[in-house]
């Protein structure tokens, strides 16, 4: 009978390490700081937007998940509540422009309201997909404006 408890007390150790190195390594991970990150690709936004509505997103170019830096003219700031966001439109669809979607970081949201419309602009931000009418960008930060 003995035998049995040290067993059962051994796998109630083994679960408490195992339960502790999940939550520090898996669960409770920083997340990634992508106004600091290095972008996997660096591209324009026309291409970027062609790259999905061709449906060019595959295996070996995917930009799903990626850091993005966009370069492009943007075609206006949609400003929600404490969010800024820039839109490169490239067609009209049923609900409205369709192109690319960047939500700013909300320490770069003066300096989106800022921009001017006819000046290209480079944004660095990570890329959530293509929900069949934008691209969208998250985590948002403004590089330079190039006049």
């Amino acid at each position: 009978m003995k035998n049995w408890l040290k067993v059962i007390g051994f796998a109630i150790i083994v679960a408490c390490v195992g339960l502790t190195y999940a939550w520090f390594f898996i669960y409770n991970k920083p997340h990634d700081d992508i106004e600091k990150a290095t972008p996997d690709y660096i591209i324009s936004a026309t291409d970027c937007y062609q790259h999905y509505t061709n449906g060019n997103n595959n295996e070996l170019e995917n930009y799903t998940g990626k850091v993005l830096q966009i370069v492009g003219v943007p075609t206006s700031i949609e400003k929600n509540d404490s969010l800024a966001v820039i839109v490169f439109a490239f067609d009209s669809g049923l609900f409205g422009d369709e192109g690319i979607r960047c939500t700013m970081l909300p320490s770069h949201n003066e300096k989106a309201n800022n921009i001017s419309l006819s000046e290209k602009v480079t944004i660095k931000g990570y890329c959530s997909g293509y929900n069949d009418t934008d691209v969208i960008l998250e985590q948002c930060s403004i590089i330079n404006n190039n006049n």
